[in-house]
């Protein structure tokens, strides 16, 4: 006679988060293409620093450090924030960042399976804080750059924070289409008039669409792998589009469309690879439903309303805290009791 469990052959922590990694190869591709080779720099670094921090934090509680490296949970991180990061970003600002998402994020609360918050998206919002400017100087598209820098070039910037001496700053950086949109509207002026600026492609970010492209089909790889339910992206991406389409309906001159939210800034990136962390989310359907629709409308609201351009770490950050009570009031009933 079977007796339970009835799973089987459940994938490994390893191999899942091989998967994820995986998954976010097409997206590093098309960073590479739209803003050159300093991404794999970027990843290099968190990666090299995620792994070491983990290696030093296990040494210190004296657990076996081999397994918990090679399961790959700390990469993850590391290049969930690497991604998250301005391209060009100074090697200082990725190791403070990684070393933070690891060490108190992560292996502070017990290790994996046992941190609260989603580490990737702690260590981005203490870096946003504490170095606003920097985090929000993000370089220009390659096609639209008035000066290229190749990748000897995007080296000496990330370690020296040095430009060729006939390149200035201003010509190898741009504002983000949330950021220039939300700086205009407060200048009065109308969204189809800023969406005409040419760092605005058909959808989203000029070259940043392609990003986006990646994202959703890496995710598709997740579901299709079931290494991800789709409760959670899909009620991310309708209460996203639903909220900006109320806006945008109510009052389009200041309010831009739910296609142009849904393909700017993390919002595909969020909705398949930080929401879907199963440590820090909930963990029943129902559970998941209401996690990823109060997620999709805080990041619009924070769009729209808060003082930084993109909100998806602050309201992940929040939903993480509401995960518990989440929880509690969505567990199903219990077969032969009442409810």
């Amino acid at each position: 006679m079977n007796r339970s469990p009835y799973i089987s052959n459940a994938p490994s922590v390893s191999i899942i988060m091989f998967k994820v990694l995986l998954a976010l190869v097409p997206s590093i591709l098309a960073y590479v293409w739209v803003y050159g080779g300093g991404i794999l720099v970027t990843l290099s670094l968190a990666t090299v620093t995620a792994l070491s921090t983990e290696a030093a934090m296990l040494k210190t509680r004296k657990r076996a450090i081999k397994p918990f490296l090679f399961d790959c949970s700390a990469v993850v991180t590391a290049w969930l924030l690497a991604l998250a990061l301005p391209p060009l970003a100074p090697w200082w600002l990725i190791v403070v960042g990684t070393f933070f998402a690891i060490a108190i994020s992560k292996q502070l609360y017990g290790g994996l399976g046992y941190n609260p918050f989603n580490p990737a998206m702690v260590g981005y919002a203490v870096l946003l804080i504490s170095f606003p400017i920097i985090m929000t100087k993000w370089p220009a598209p390659l096609i639209l750059a008035q000066s290229q820098l190749g990748f000897m070039d995007q080296l000496h910037y990330i370690f020296g924070n040095a430009l060729p001496n006939s390149v200035t700053m201003d010509a190898v950086t741009s504002a983000t289409p949330l950021d220039y949109l939300k700086t205009q509207l407060t200048l009065k002026h109308e969204v189809q008039n800023i969406t005409e600026s040419p760092i605005f492609g058909t959808l989203g970010a000029k070259g940043g669409e392609y990003i986006v492209v990646a994202y959703l089909l890496g995710g598709l790889f997740l579901l299709q792998q079931r290494i991800i339910s789709w409760h959670l992206p899909t009620a991310f991406l309708l209460a996203l589009a639903f909220i900006s389409g109320v806006f945008h309906l109510v009052n389009p001159a200041q309010f831009a469309s739910p296609l142009f939210h849904l393909f700017s800034g993390a919002s595909m990136l969020c909705a398949f690879f930080i929401i879907t962390d199963p440590v820090s989310g909930p963990t029943t359907p129902k559970g998941k439903l209401y996690f990823a629709a109060g997620t999709g409308i805080l990041v619009y609201l924070i769009r729209v309303y808060g003082g930084y351009p993109d909100g998806v770490a602050f309201a992940v950050i929040f939903m993480n805290i509401c995960v518990p009570l989440i929880d509690a009031n969505t567990q199903p009933r219990v077969f032969g009791h009442p409810k």
